[in-house]
């Protein structure tokens, strides 16, 4: 399905997920101002700058001139904690915090120390780190080159809550041994480690506070959550990506009975190993994604009343079985997609009508099954991208006034069958990639003025239909990349000012005039206009862009020469560009 102008869809390879920014941590009595951003120019939730405080004003001033600070004070350890900690955010946030300005915070008592993915640092920067002693809540170095030595600093922070280490590649058992005495310890995780075993796992038991563990894509971990057995107040384990989990790394969580969350997605755990978590009451998130788990599992999970998530995407599903999932009536997510199931399989969905999220994706689904979803009026996002649902079946989806998202991509759906979408007001997100879309389907949805995100990828759109457009005012993302655009049809574009994300590759017949005309797209933070006439002179019109952040623009007559000067006299957010 969708044709020579849409995407290929791929196979979901998990280790190609961009590893993100680590999380941040808010910790329970720390400063009222914490909670606040503290970045001039900052914007309350209507989008109206706020004026900047005195305090604002203050730490962008000390932060501009940290260098004359150091050298007149040498510390900033005579001021109070808290301003302290809003100092050090923002020379991390600008990234302005280096080894001789991180020396200046020697013993100034900060709570949170959030490094994750900064540049540079290693075990040289441990000593001050520790040197917050007993008020060091958190602690983030994701990313970092520090290894089991520079952990060592850190034993008498005996109050840490809070740490974060994915990515160190340096870290191993040593430095587990180095951590295991942080009775307080809340939260703990290891992402992407493999060095870490299940013997170093011996060190988790004697963290008896843990509430949430990651060891998300480590790989040599296989029989170490035996340690986890005394961990009575673990509520989340994260153990998604490492494919050494079987069936026997299942039975010590029997007994974890405060867990809420658990994401074994891409282990070897089978319906054999699920038959373990029969027990856990208060289960309320089950993510099972491309593990090698059958319909038959759901026996195991049915008396779960709890769970409210549950992820089978990518399993061997089949409709033989899956009648035991109409149990499962608190649930809110499912995710059934890429399983061999069909229209047989929905009739046990009817009952759900809790479910506010419901993902279909290649199954082999098609109009007939969609009548059972016609009661589950509380879905907001409903996915069946890749099956054989058509025009008959959306006729069905007129009762669910609720939902905000709907991918109807690679389906069947042709212009007839949109109408019955008018309706559908409460519509954020749309994707009709798909080359039976034309101008005379994009015509019916023109009530759905609540859209922020249309993707029209590979529909067969024209500068006639681009007039549509401006009933979207509030568009925030949109792709229209079928091939029958130039740039009059832009023209109808350019007044979409809430555009983040646009997309207008593959329209060969757009030139250096499309440039001029989203020149005033101010917003715009990502651009793709690969495959046209656009050149070198076209670049001099978004200069004015300066939140851009990512620009596409291959098989173009633009050269990386021009697009590097770009970058450095007019764009300097601009992360990632691929010219010619």
């Amino acid at each position: 399905m969708g044709g020579a102008c849409s995407r290929k869809r791929g196979e979901v390879n998990e280790e190609s997920v961009q590893r993100g920014a680590a999380a941040k941590y808010f910790k329970t009595g720390s400063s009222k101002w914490l909670n606040t951003s503290f970045r001039l120019g900052a914007k309350n939730s209507q989008g109206v700058s706020k004026c900047p405080s005195l305090i604002d004003l203050c730490v962008h001033k000390t932060c501009k001139d940290i260098d004359k600070f150091i050298e007149k004070y040498r510390t900033f350890s005579m001021l109070p904690r808290d301003i302290s900690q809003l100092i050090f955010n923002e020379l991390v946030n600008s990234h302005s915090l280096n080894e001789t300005s991180l020396e200046a915070f020697r013993d100034c008592a900060l709570e949170d120390i959030l490094l994750g993915e900064y540049p540079g640092v290693n075990d040289s920067w441990m000593d001050v780190i520790a040197s917050q002693a007993l008020s060091l809540l958190a602690v983030d170095l994701s990313g970092s080159d520090v290894t089991d030595c520079g952990l060592l600093h850190l034993e008498d922070c005996i109050n840490l809550q809070n740490l974060t280490f994915n990515y160190c590649d340096r870290l191993s058992d040593l430095g587990l041994e180095h951590i295991s005495g942080f009775s307080n310890l809340k939260s703990l995780s290891f992402k992407k480690n493999n060095a870490i075993t299940a013997q170093g796992m011996s060190a988790f038991a004697r963290l008896p506070n843990l509430l949430r563990l990651d060891l998300e894509r480590c790989s040599k971990i296989h029989g170490g959550l035996v340690h986890l057995k005394g961990l009575t107040k673990l509520e989340s384990l994260n153990v998604r990506c490492c494919n050494c989990i079987t069936d026997t790394d299942m039975k010590p969580l029997s007994g974890l009975a405060n867990l809420k969350e658990l994401q074994i997605s891409c282990s070897k755990v089978t319906d054999q190993g699920v038959a373990y978590l029969k027990g856990l009451s208060n289960l309320v998130l089950l993510n099972m994604e491309g593990s090698p788990v059958t319909a038959a599992c759901l026996g195991s999970i049915s008396g779960l009343l709890a769970l409210s998530y549950l992820n089978l995407s990518r399993c061997n599903i089949s409709d033989d079985g899956c009648e035991k999932i109409s149990g499962l009536v608190n649930l809110k997510v499912l995710n059934l997609g890429f399983n061999n199931i069909t229209d047989a399989c929905l009739v046990n969905l009817k009952g759900l009508t809790n479910l506010e999220s419901l993902n279909l994706d290649s199954c082999r689904i098609g109009d007939e099954g969609m009548t059972n979803l016609a009661g589950l009026v509380r879905l907001k996002c409903l996915e069946l991208s890749d099956t054989e649902v058509g025009n008959v079946g959306l006729r069905h989806f007129s009762g669910l006034r609720s939902l905000e998202s709907l991918n109807l991509s690679f389906t069947i759906v042709s212009d007839g069958g949109l109408r019955k979408l008018c309706g559908l007001t409460s519509l954020k997100s749309l994707n009709l990639d798909s080359r039976q879309i034309t101008d005379i389907g994009l015509a019916t949805l023109t009530s759905l003025t609540s859209l922020t995100h249309l993707d029209l990828f590979g529909c067969r759109i024209t500068d006639f239909g681009t007039t549509c457009l401006r009933y979207f005012k509030n568009l925030q993302s949109l792709e229209v990349c079928g091939g029958g655009l130039t740039d009059a049809g832009v023209k109808n574009i350019k007044d979409l000012t809430s555009l983040v994300h646009l997309n207008l590759s593959q329209n060969t017949n757009l030139t250096d005039k499309t440039m001029e005309m989203i020149s005033g797209l101010s917003n715009l933070a990502s651009l793709n206009v690969s495959n046209s006439r656009i050149t070198n002179s076209g670049l001099r019109y978004i200069k004015p862009l300066k939140n851009l952040r990512s620009l596409t623009l291959e098989s173009c007559g633009v050269t990386a020469n021009e697009m590097k000067k770009l970058q450095a006299t007019a764009l300097p957010n601009l992360l990632s560009f691929r010219p010619e």
